[in-house]
């Protein structure tokens, strides 16, 4: 009986000690960067998770819950990789130190400095996904972030070694100015220190040859910005930011009543429409939790 049990004692000890190792293997596995790709030949867009917003208050976007299929809005990170250097665009809403992941969808409560909260799930840290695929964040050029609210600055922090693309107005707001919204300072502290490229027009060519360009959209927040993607293959994409948030808002012509210009943000829709017209693109409403679960994820790309 003896022996029996202290087989036994054994057996669970090295069970244990087998799935210690195997944790910490996974956590490895997801900082560990697989083998540094060389410069693409023509651009590439990585399509990064970045979570999960859970949403209850629909009247903040002046809709109801039977104009949504879902109130849940996915988060979306993106990397734009040309042969002339990379560019992050959005970060998520939680900070990849703040939690660990299991592998496993993960709860995170996110309470804001103006008391208010929010729930978001998580299951792949936004560095872990970069090293899937071979990067760092010492990799990245350029940093530029559609807006300031918090869930797309959780990890902008990250980015500081990057040239960060910002208006001035957006800048301001950021760092001293009068923001609207919700907003979470100390993710993107570190950015005030970053080497910084002021965008003084409606139209900024990151790379010089037309395929990325930064589109100013303002109205949700002062300098609130989107982002046009050429692609050889896939065709043009705008990427969204806060433009929308559903759908819905789009096809009921619905403002949420927290932007910071109401008429501006109508106005940015048009000029973003018209736009998507001449140039034949697709729009990426990166909140739209339906249509971002269509979209090909990192490692896969759009070329």
């Amino acid at each position: 009986m003896k022996k029996r049990n202290a087989l036994r004692l054994l057996l669970t000890a090295t069970i244990a000690t087998f799935l210690f190792f195997l944790a910490q293997a996974n956590s490895w596995a997801q900082s560990a960067p697989a083998a540094k790709p060389k410069p693409p030949r023509t651009v590439r867009l990585y399509v990064f998770d970045c979570g999960l917003l859970h949403n209850a208050d629909m009247g903040r976007f002046n809709l109801k819950k039977e104009d949504v299929t879902t109130t849940d809005m996915s988060m979306a990170c993106f990397l734009v990789a040309h042969p002339k250097g990379n560019l992050i665009w959005d970060t998520g809403a939680i900070p990849d130190d703040s939690w660990k992941p299991t592998g496993n969808m993960i709860s995170q409560h996110v309470t804001l400095p103006d008391g208010s909260s929010r729930d978001a799930d998580v299951d792949k840290t936004l560095r872990g996904q970069l090293a899937e695929i071979g990067y760092s964040p010492a990799d990245i050029n350029f940093l530029a972030l559609s807006h300031y609210h918090y869930d797309h600055t959780g990890n902008a922090n990250e980015f500081a070694s990057a040239t960060w693309l910002v208006p001035q107005l957006e800048h301001d707001a950021m760092f001293g100015g009068k923001a609207y919204g919700s907003l979470q300072p100390s993710t993107f502290s570190a950015l005030k220190n970053s080497k910084t490229v002021i965008l003084k027009e409606k139209e900024y060519d990151v790379f010089g040859d037309g395929s990325v360009v930064i589109k100013s959209a303002p109205g949700h927040t002062q300098g609130h910005q989107v982002l046009y993607v050429k692609l050889a293959k896939t065709g043009g994409v705008v990427l969204s930011g806060d433009l929308y948030h559903y759908p819905a808002e789009k096809t009921l012509d619905r403002v949420p009543n927290f932007d910071f210009s109401g008429e501006q943000t109508r106005a940015s829709r048009k000029a973003v429409e018209a736009f998507l017209k001449e140039k034949n693109a697709q729009l990426w409403i990166q909140h739209d939790f339906v249509g971002n679960a269509k979209l090909k994820k990192s490692p896969q790309f759009y070329e």
